[in-house]
């Protein structure tokens, strides 16, 4: 038995404890109680049961981030029947496959999502709910049927005194059984679907609630069927009692502000790419400006200054942010000095899928810069590298957050793993005395140089990043010669005064400028200028392996 309480159990204490607040909210659309949200759940039970739904069925869930989105996931996963959260992004024909894999008998999903599919192609599904309204979609099961048609009746009869707190009971006896299958890739090739148990959710769920600041309401942007999201910005806030409220559409630099002003959330979760377009377009032009650069250099004025511009950021997210966490990529260099000189509550923590997500944080106020903080106390960290503090190995884990293995993918799994038991996250790195982790790259993108140095092209990103008119790159090798691919920031091109020759040349320029900063063995041969930004996976990574 674990030292640490079931996630669940927390839930369930939440769940009495503020039985009558806020749990489930789209923004200008539905809320949810915990009262509403805990009386739903025990509706669904009830369908479950009836359909004949034993502990450890599959149950698939495609859907629009949302109140609803929740909801559904927590009717599952408190059934014990496993939950397969399906990224919304993913094509119709991707979410038919890992139905199919998953081998899930039930979907929720959206009306307009499910016109999109062909029923023929799941056979396995007994029904399909429609989490816009609850009404069932597809029904081959006549016990389902007429569950759903006495549905008022059956609730009465089963809980005649009327549903109270007391009446919210969470299993907790399951520890170890499988709670979640979270597909890391929609493709048609061999999907890999991450087995997460009740352990794996609970570890993460207790060291959040132990560290990461907790407080009365959050704005969810991240995808929920993502583990970064699901974990971070729902489950662990929601065993804390906070109110979570989710955008219900694509976020947009102003619906993204006005949510912020209306909400006031107290932590902010995002990508690092977020926080560099807003550094851009906001800050560095400020600083740019002479009578600022002179102020600067004044001693006590400069603080005056920097108080200033955080005030201003923290403001612009609603003034109640205590910390604002990012993951998924590292954080531009540049960005991160000012970030520093102003104390901006930032950090950058480090997870994947694998991890639940979590296996590196540390609090703001301790975070060292180009670091992703110190492994969680729930798990371990080590770096296969005879000398793990200067000389960079992969990072491996071992913990009681760490996956079970991939779904029905006995070589996958076998491939994941060391031999004596530790998961290869496939990222390079070291780690300090201090246990500081700080990642060089993956490993599968590692370039090796003509004179057998490692070239890192995260960290040659990060020095083209911060040349003029870059907003992103794309190092790649071809025929021994690195060439960075660069989309251009066209706004600040259009506005800068350059003429047409003065244009023509801001790809040499931008590789003289990063070449300077480059050691001899990785310096850029040619910068390419792309016509789109990158393709990026639903976290905000670049998809690199489209380009070549």
């Amino acid at each position: 038995m674990s030292t640490y309480p079931h996630y669940l159990e927390r839930l369930q204490a939440a769940t009495r404890k503020y039985w009558d607040k806020p749990a489930l909210n789209t923004i200008g659309g539905e809320s949810l109680t915990y009262a509403e949200m805990a009386t739903a759940i025990a509706r669904f039970h009830i369908i479950f049961e009836k359909a004949g739904f034993k502990k450890g069925d599959k149950i698939a869930l495609n859907a629009n981030n949302g109140a609803r989105w929740g909801f559904a996931y927590l009717a599952v996963n408190t059934y014990e029947t496993v939950i397969v959260p399906i990224l919304a992004d993913f094509t119709p024909e991707s979410v038919m496959g890992l139905v199919n894999h998953s081998d899930s008998v039930a979907l929720f999903t959206n009306a307009n999502r499910w016109k999109k599919m062909d029923p023929e192609k799941m056979p396995n599904l007994k029904v399909v709910f429609d989490v816009d309204n609850w009404n069932v979609l597809l029904c081959r099961d006549e016990k389902i049927a007429d569950a759903v048609a006495h549905w008022d009746e059956l609730f009465a009869a089963k809980y005649p005194n009327g549903f109270g707190p007391d009446d919210v009971v969470f299993p907790t006896n399951n520890w170890d059984d499988l709670s979640t299958i979270n597909y890391t890739s929609g493709s048609t090739g061999d999907p890999k679907g991450v087995m997460l148990t009740y352990r794996n959710f609970s570890a993460n769920v207790d060291y959040s609630q132990r560290n990461v600041p907790a407080g009365d309401k959050m704005v969810s942007m991240l995808p929920m069927a993502h583990m970064y999201g699901l974990v971070i910005e729902f489950i662990y806030p929601l065993c804390n009692g906070t109110s979570i409220y989710w955008l219900g559409k694509a976020p947009t630099p102003a619906t993204l502000m006005k949510a912020f002003a209306e909400v006031k959330p107290y932590l902010l979760v995002t990508v690092p790419l977020v926080m560099e377009k807003i550094y851009k377009s906001k800050i560095k032009p400020m600083l740019e400006k002479p009578a600022i650069k002179f102020a600067l250099k004044v001693p006590g004025l400069n603080n005056v200054i920097y108080k200033k511009i955080r005030e201003g950021l923290l403001a612009a997210f609603g003034g109640n942010v205590q910390e604002f966490i990012m993951g998924g990529a590292a954080l531009n260099p540049e960005v991160e000095r000012v970030f520093k000189k102003i104390k901006f509550p930032y950090l950058v923590g480090y997870g994947m899928t694998e991890a639940c997500p979590l296996l590196a944080y540390e609090h703001w106020t301790k975070y060292v810069a180009g670091s992703c903080g110190k492994c969680v106390d729930v798990a371990e960290v080590r770096i296969d590298s005879d000398d793990p503090q200067h000389v960079v190995g992969e990072i491996q884990a071992r913990g009681e957050n760490i996956m079970i293995g991939y779904y029905k993918n006995e070589e996958a799994t076998a491939n994941a793993f060391t031999d004596d038991g530790w998961l290869r996250t496939g990222d390079l790195g070291i780690i300090d005395a201090e246990g500081n982790i700080f990642i060089r790259g993956r490993s599968k993108n590692m370039i090796l140089g003509a004179s057998g140095q490692n070239i890192y092209p995260e960290e040659l990103e990060a020095v083209v990043n911060n040349q003029p008119f870059v907003l992103e790159s794309v190092v790649v090798d071809r025929g021994g010669k690195l060439v960075a691919l660069v989309f251009p920031d066209e706004q600040a091109i259009a506005t800068s005064l350059l003429d047409a020759e003065a244009k023509a040349e801001i790809p040499e320029n931008i590789r003289l400028g990063a070449n300077r900063q480059l050691p001899s063995y990785s310096q850029i041969a040619k910068v390419e200028l792309m016509d789109k930004p990158f393709e990026k996976t639903p976290k905000m990574s670049i998809r690199r392996f489209l380009y070549k």
